[in-house]
């Protein structure tokens, strides 16, 4: 296993060089230029080129490429044009407040989809197996950004339980932190609820058809030890590799999000930064949301052997 982590570990390399230059490629292709952004459209041509010089944005790509990735080599992602700090100060700052959205959003799609699966499964083509169905179908089509403004219209404007957007930490005031997570966490976590609810339902039909669940029946072991013990067990392994994909895309996810609810988090800054045409802070974002997915996968391997002895990666 250490072997296998450590292979893993070395292939991240490649795969976040290759991400690097992507994404500054892909950056510096879009319209616009950082200089005319923050000194406003009505500079001179004097200022902008002044300025373009002092950021080095006058040099050759591939020159600004070398430099930049030489930097990051070194763990230094630049500084940002906009708000004038490095950029991993400026990520890791709102780090937190993503990482909180994000992981209780995970939290409620298991909470909610794990049991439903279950019980769906166990109750085939019964009304609860028909509702569930309906439900989870229903949270796939709606689109994020779509439900969000549902949200806000209906339990933020209307019925005024929620608000519609800002934030609070948590050390400051508790419930004024929930009160502000609630709705953006049912916004970026319903469609997790779905696939997992999905892909919960579909492995514990599968796994409950298995003859050493038709044995352990047969031996008279009751129908609850068969389902929570043996068959939920094997049925979910799959859904390791789709919450470990959930984990990687929590800041994708959030771009979303994090705007319409005004949740100053990494996804709100890489928005911002977008616009302002803040191009260090935009790739750090995006390189920080690739690591992620790498990282996420290989805990995702981790846990395999963890549930599963039978599965040993250094025999491969």
């Amino acid at each position: 296993m250490t072997r296998y982590a450590a292979r893993r570990i070395f292939f991240i390399i490649p795969v976040a060089l290759f991400v690097c230059f992507i994404t500054f490629m892909i950056i510096h292709l879009v319209p616009g230029d950082p200089a005319t952004v923050l000194l406003g459209e009505e500079a001179t041509p004097q200022n902008v080129a002044a300025l373009r010089h002092q950021l080095g944005l006058d040099q050759p790509l591939p020159t600004q490429f070398t430099l930049w990735f030489w930097q990051t080599l070194h763990g230094n992602l630049g500084q940002s044009i906009q708000l004038q700090q490095p950029v991993l100060q400026a990520i890791f700052q709102r780090l937190p407040v993503t990482a909180e959205l994000g992981f209780a959003s995970l939290i409620y799609s298991l909470i909610l989809a794990i049991p439903l699966g279950i019980y769906s499964a166990t109750h085939r083509n019964s009304w609860v197996d028909w509702l569930v169905n309906v439900i989870s179908l229903l949270f796939t089509s709606i689109p994020g950004f779509i439900l969000g403004l549902l949200l806000i219209l209906f339990l933020a404007v209307n019925i005024r339980i929620f608000p519609p957007g800002g934030y609070v930490p948590l050390s400051e005031d508790p419930s004024g932190n929930l009160r502000d997570l609630i709705l953006p966490m049912f916004t970026l976590g319903t469609g997790a609820v779905a696939v997992n609810l999905r892909q919960i339902r579909a492995n514990m039909i599968e796994a409950l058809n298995q003859d050493y669940v038709r044995t352990a029946r047969a031996k008279g072991m009751p129908e609850n030890n068969v389902a929570y013990v043996h068959a939920l067990r094997n049925a979910i392994l799959p859904v390791l590799t789709i919450v470990g994909l959930q984990v990687g895309a929590i800041l994708g996810g959030a771009v979303i999000t994090e705007t319409i609810f005004l949740w100053p988090g990494v996804g709100q800054l890489a928005v911002q930064s977008l616009l302002s045409k803040d191009y260090p802070v935009v790739q750090g974002v995006v390189l920080l949301s690739a690591l992620s997915y790498m990282g996420a996968n290989l805990l995702v391997d981790i846990g395999y052997v963890i549930l599963d002895p039978r599965i040993r990666f250094d025999k491969e």
